[in-house]
């Protein structure tokens, strides 16, 4: 359900409730049962059978939700946190530069929360594969289950295993790593062993401490990995809101423009004012924009390198 779209809910589907942007909860339907929030009481029953988006208003009249379906981009917002998350802006930036589309292969540790699980999922289906580790037996089963619950066990394999000290398990099979671990260092010549020698093999390690960066970037170099970079990714929100021209200086601080008046025109409907019944004249109103004083702080450093095919190796050392 996550990486294919179906129109109609059914007895069983995941389903996103959505109240506002920053209030939304999953839910699986299942016939008999009842979901209650601040407005009231919301059947199951009543959602099997509607489409997707639909608006689902209380007996009462308190309320009402919105029913959507299921995606990576929402799981994230909705997910159980057992562990710290990949948000959007990571996650996509990841993406890219590993360069994940249909069909490539990924090795992921850990799965924590699994919230970039599902995004891998996605971009690789249907014809990719995503081997995910956990150290952490619990976490791995929760994650186990949710995958099967979401259709993603063809796409997906979780496995319970310290790959520090055991390694992936896999060689030469992988076109990308993702490592999400304390001590990526200890990982990188496993991560070596798992890529693939015939193509560019490309790997991330995604750490808050510059110190772990460090040491990665030292690891990496020391197994013959190359084009070593580190990216910090942080998302600045902009306010929007409108203001009549006469006040565009204050709402942009202090900058002096000039203003002429618009003609009144019976063809165009603004938002407008009028002095004294005079209908020659009239004043505009414009959107402004105006970044928000504080930036969402820092969760980690990503560390991305390359590795060469053996073959393109080779020639470059003869």
């Amino acid at each position: 359900m996550f990486h294919e779209y179906k129109d109609i809910i059914e007895n069983g589907d995941t389903v996103i409730v959505y109240l506002s942007h920053n209030s939304m909860a999953p839910i699986t339907v299942t016939k008999g049962q009842v979901y209650n929030n601040k407005f009231g009481s919301f059947s199951h029953d009543q959602m099997i059978g509607l489409k997707y988006g639909s608006k689902l208003t209380t007996k009462e009249g308190r309320g009402f939700v919105y029913l959507l379906h299921p995606t990576p981009a929402l799981w994230t917002q909705v997910v159980p946190h057992r562990t710290q998350i990949l948000y959007l802006p990571d996650i996509s930036f990841v993406s890219a530069h590993l360069d994940l589309r249909p069909g490539k292969v990924m090795i992921e540790s850990g799965t924590g929360s699994g919230s970039f699980s599902h995004s891998i999922a996605r971009t690789i289906a249907p014809t990719g594969h995503l081997y995910t580790f956990e150290y952490h037996e619990l976490r791995a089963e929760t994650a186990r289950k949710e995958f099967k619950d979401h259709k993603l066990s063809d796409i997906i394999t979780v496995e319970h295993r310290d790959v520090i000290a055991n390694g992936f398990g896999r060689f030469n099979v992988a076109d990308a790593v993702f490592l999400d671990l304390p001590a990526p260092w200890e990982a990188v010549a496993a991560a070596k062993d798992a890529l693939r020698k015939d193509t560019i093999g490309r790997i991330c390690c995604f750490s808050p401490c510059i110190e772990q960066v460090q040491r990665t970037a030292l690891a990496l170099d020391e197994n013959g990995f190359s084009d070593i970079r580190m990216y910090e990714c942080l998302a600045k929100d902009y306010e929007v809101r409108k203001v009549p021209c006469p006040n565009i200086e204050e709402a942009i601080g202090g900058l002096k423009a000039d203003f002429k008046p618009i003609k009144n025109d019976k063809k165009r409907k603004l938002d407008s004012t009028t002095d004294n019944g005079d209908n020659n004249t009239e004043s505009c109103n414009i959107n402004v924009t105006k970044p928000v004083d504080l930036v969402r702080g820092h969760t980690s450093y990503l560390t991305f390198a390359i590795l060469a095919p053996e073959q393109e190796s080779n020639a470059m050392l003869e």
